[in-house]
């Protein structure tokens, strides 16, 4: 049997987030998991993401890039989104932004382990002046 690779393991993670079908999260995120730095284990994780999603009411992940190796991700992710009231401590209050998250992640056993993201805040602020 082939093993899939970390760009299909990857995609199908993103399609699971896009889906909120949080019954299979840990089909693709570890028990122990970190986000930078900081270790969530995947309940945390998931009240994360859940979070996210209640305050960006049509929050959708989209990849503009993609590199894998063996067990790392880089990925660009591109979000055109209008989130509720605060986000990143910048007064958005619904209005729609468009910005990019540069995000790393660990893969064990086919499975994420550890994150590490850095959104584009400057982005936000440039469409809020």
């Amino acid at each position: 049997m082939m093993k899939a690779n970390l760009s299909d393991i990857y995609r199908d993670y993103i399609a699971c987030l896009n889906r909120q079908d949080w019954q299979q999260l840990g089909q693709f995120v570890g028990d122990d998991v970190a986000h930078n730095g900081r270790r969530l284990g995947l309940s945390g994780y998931r009240a994360m993401l859940e979070k996210d999603f209640r305050d960006i009411p049509d929050l959708r992940f989209d990849i503009a890039l993609l590199v894998a190796d063996a067990s790392r991700v880089a990925s660009r992710l591109a979000f055109d989104c209008s989130p509720k009231g605060t986000f990143l401590g910048l007064d958005v209050n619904g209005r729609r932004v468009s910005f990019t998250e540069n995000v790393f992640y660990e893969f064990r056993d086919g499975k994420i382990v550890e994150v590490w993201s850095v959104i584009d805040k400057a982005a936000i602020e440039a469409q809020l002046a």
